[in-house]
């Protein structure tokens, strides 16, 4: 079979290709070139990874191409994340650019080019027909890949998906491949969740504004932008000495980010959550669902009322930020998720 394998220059797409090919498929390896731009003291690693993803086709002899989606990327993934940040949401770059970008562009261009099948380096797999949790617990992305189609699931092959990530670097290590140990990579341009703020700072106008306890109202000290905080966060802050404060709402129109020390606040916790741009794939009653409200983090049971998109959780959550997004599973199946209102 003819498959188009998205290419990283990370350890994960590199020992992919070469287990496509132990399985006896034609693998063209493709390197997306998503986004090249530096930002102060950012340079993006893009030609670095290109590099790597190009070495490792070379070292398996299999054809290797370039797909130039930068324009395409900047329009459906910055902008998107850009514009939530403004409304004062915490979008998640990484769904939308596996949405729109890795698991929509790249496939139709690749079925264009005659592919069969894609694949990536992702920690998931598949049934054929459904989005399935990776055996590996710990680096399971299926939080990630849930707003793929349910048209694209069976054309795909997530090949490291029934790995343990310690026995894929391994198996890189005995390929000799360079990239064995190579940093992962994250974010926007791999813009790590440290460096959002310096992010967002080159491509928004941002003004300092006041930090005000919720209960008293009392003006605590300054921020340099409200778009730079997120509900529940308490690192920061750079408040006073003595119990830690936490954010718990925003007012974008007024600049003001308002905070608690009281981590019972009833702005911190939910029964309930209202959600948005829901996608569930195949039938489903909402009941006695399992979901995840972030990545990497436990699951918890819940419900979700369909007429209402209201997600009802059996025990109360905290820091449920708009913006993010909560996914649905039901035993080892992704079902779908929606993006918190």
């Amino acid at each position: 079979m003819k498959v188009f394998l998205g290419m990283s220059g990370g350890v994960d797409s590199a020992v992919s290709a070469h287990l496509l090919r132990q399985q006896g498929h034609e693998v063209i390896g493709v390197y997306m070139k998503n986004w090249s731009k530096n930002l102060p003291g950012m340079k993006c690693p893009w030609a670095e990874d290109l590099a790597d993803a190009k070495r490792v086709a070379v070292k398996l002899g299999i054809d290797f191409r370039v797909f130039d989606f930068e324009q395409e990327y900047k329009q459906k993934v910055v902008d998107y994340m850009l514009a939530e940040y403004q409304k004062g949401n915490t979008p998640n770059p990484d769904i939308m650019c596996n949405q729109e970008i890795k698991f929509k562009l790249f496939a139709d261009t690749a079925f264009e080019q005659g592919a069969e099948a894609i694949a990536t380096g992702h920690y998931a797999k598949t049934d054929g027909k459904n989005l399935l949790k990776a055996r590996d617990e710990n680096k399971d992305q299926t939080y990630f890949l849930y707003r793929i189609s349910s048209e694209i699931i069976p054309k795909t092959i997530f090949p490291v998906g029934d790995m343990l990530k310690p026995d894929v670097k391994t198996l890189a290590e005995q390929l000799g491949y360079a990239v064995a140990h190579k940093a992962e990579s994250m974010g926007v341009c791999f813009v790590g969740e440290a460096n959002m703020r310096d992010f967002l700072a080159e491509f928004v106008e941002t003004k300092p504004g006041d930090i005000v306890e919720l209960e008293s109202g009392e003006r605590l000290g300054t921020h340099d932008g409200a778009i730079f905080y997120t509900l529940g966060q308490r690192h920061g802050l750079n408040l006073k000495a003595g119990l830690p404060y936490y954010v718990v709402k925003k007012d974008m129109d007024r600049n003001i980010v308002y905070v608690s020390r009281n981590l019972n606040s009833l702005n911190l916790w939910a029964d309930t959550i209202q959600l948005k741009d829901v996608i569930i794939r195949g039938e489903d009653d909402g009941q006695g669902l399992q979901v995840r409200i972030r990545h990497r983090a436990p699951l918890v049971d819940a419900s979700f009322d369909y007429d209402s998109n209201k997600l009802h959780f059996a025990e109360s959550q905290k820091s449920l930020t708009p913006g993010q997004s909560i996914v649905f599973y039901r035993g080892d199946i992704c079902l779908g998720g929606g993006i918190i209102a």
